[in-house]
């Protein structure tokens, strides 16, 4: 059915444009995280944003949104991005990556004399954003709107859920950063009101998820659109805090051969800064012991995942019957539903957010004390953007996991791996579960198999294996 719907048009005061994450106690422990960079010749890594050598309206706007000093990612990222090579970055979750490839992309357009966004019937923008779910490209998209406040550059945002007719509308009124999930993104390009020909940066973020089953054939028709320049002629930049190794070498695919691949801390790894607890929990008891959960944390925001669309809906009806305000979130609601939930979750007036995977990735809300997997995920990677909803960006947080022995013991081993590499206490019953189970992966009690390796070292003969994140084309990620 045709959707008519047109979103609130973002807020325009500099308060809320510059509004931001406030840093938590362990926001220096950043600097004592393990980087890797591999490749030829990588450049000198910047120690402060003034060593970046930002304009200064950029530099002023890092200033107004609250950033001191650059993380890891940003301090190896940066210059990288600045020199002009392409970039496979790994890094864990709330880490600061949008504003590892957001700053430089915008101090090289600046600095190229990047044309000022007019009307035109076909717009050429020169950078090009690509992400899995509406709220995430949603999110990236005014985090450029911050940094570009000021200047010339005019970012636009282009997801499914709402009219394709406003848009293209918001689109032809100039663009010169195109931020989008990829079936809006392929749509307004095959309607002609895109060209690709200037196209200098293309930003895959959530890397792994864009090139897997999903979005693959999608990102191959992207890069293979009429007029987009080829990967020699471009600067292809992938983010995502996990990369299986089947992904990282697909990913080379998209980038030139001499791609510098930076790991910050271990891929695949979980936020230190997340207590993790694993609890034994039958299917039949989740619904008691979330309740008795979500009883102790009060009015603190709880982010509770569940694997279906159906389930989401049904257990927020039934913790609003327990007088526990709750929304929920899935690829089926409507986009107006879905901001709402997530706005009514932001502001306290629903402190518990029921989720599906759609809302697993990237997103930054302040204030998330708590992540409860009521059910575990088929991946470990999607452990690992799962609980990085909360212990952002130096804050501290807490997750819980029911675990059921009928379901979840495939994920045993690369659970109790996670859980050791985070220094997080394993529960022995779940040691047993993970020595014991037959066929299970992901675990090598003689290596580490989320090694910080990139794979053009590595050997493709494994001791190990793990969880394959490849997941079904029936993505609950938005194709548009």
């Amino acid at each position: 059915p045709k959707v008519n719907y047109v979103p609130p048009p973002p807020p325009e005061d500099e308060d809320s444009i510059f509004s931001h994450y406030e840093t938590g106690i362990n926001f220096a422990k950043y600097d004592e995280i393990l980087v890797e960079v591999s490749g030829a010749n990588p450049p000198t890594a910047v120690l402060t944003f003034d060593e970046a050598g930002l304009c200064d309206t950029l530099s002023r706007n890092v200033s107004r949104s609250g950033y001191v000093k650059p993380t890891p990612v940003q301090k190896y990222g940066i210059p990288i991005i600045m020199s002009g090579r392409d970039l496979m970055a790994c890094a864990q979750t709330g880490s600061g990556k949008t504003a590892a490839f957001l700053l430089p992309i915008l101090q090289k357009m600046m600095a190229d004399g990047v044309a000022a966004s007019r009307f035109s019937e076909v717009q050429e923008p020169e950078a090009i954003i690509v992400a899995p779910t509406r709220e995430l490209i949603n999110q990236i998209y005014l985090e450029a709107r911050k940094f570009a406040y000021g200047t010339c550059v005019r970012p636009v945002v282009v997801y499914g859920g709402i009219s394709t007719g406003y848009s293209i509308r918001e689109v032809l009124k100039g663009c010169n950063v195109l931020c989008g999930t990829p079936g809006r993104l392929l749509d307004i390009i095959g309607r002609g009101k895109v060209g690709l020909s200037k196209v200098r940066y293309l930003v895959l973020d959530e890397a792994d998820r864009m090139l897997d089953m999903g979005f693959e054939p999608a990102m191959r028709r992207l890069v293979a659109s009429p007029g987009m320049p080829p990967k020699e002629d471009r600067q292809t930049l992938m983010f995502s805090a996990t990369y299986p190794d089947e992904i990282q070498r697909l990913a080379a695919e998209f980038l030139k051969t001499d791609y510098l691949f930076l790991v910050v801390g271990q891929v695949g790894g979980a936020c230190t800064d997340v207590e993790q607890y694993v609890e034994q929990v039958t299917q039949f008891e989740k619904r008691e012991k979330l309740v008795e959960i979500l009883q102790t944390t009060g009015n603190e925001r709880t982010m509770v995942f569940v694997d279906t669309k159906r389930k989401a809906d049904f257990i927020a009806t039934f913790l609003c019957q327990e007088k526990i305000p709750t929304t929920s979130i899935h690829g089926d609601r409507e986009q107006r539903e879905r901001e709402q939930a997530l706005g009514d979750f932001r502001t306290g007036k629903c402190p518990v957010l029921v989720a599906t995977s759609v809302a697993a990735r990237g997103l930054d809300i302040e204030h998330v004390q708590h992540v409860v997997n009521f059910d575990l995920p088929s991946s470990i990677d999607e452990y690992v953007h799962r609980i990085g909803r909360t212990g952002r960006c130096g804050n501290t947080g807490k997750a819980v996991s029911f675990f059921d022995p009928n379901y979840d013991t495939p994920l045993a081993r690369s659970l109790v791996k996670v859980l050791s590499d985070a220094q997080q206490e394993v529960p022995s019953w779940l040691e047993e579960i993970a020595f014991s189970a037959c066929g299970t992966y992901g675990y090598n009690p003689r290596g580490n198999v989320f090694a910080s390796v990139d794979t053009r070292k590595a050997s493709f003969a494994k001791e190990v294996a793990r969880p394959t994140t490849i997941n079904e084309p029936n993505v609950e990620e938005d194709w548009e």
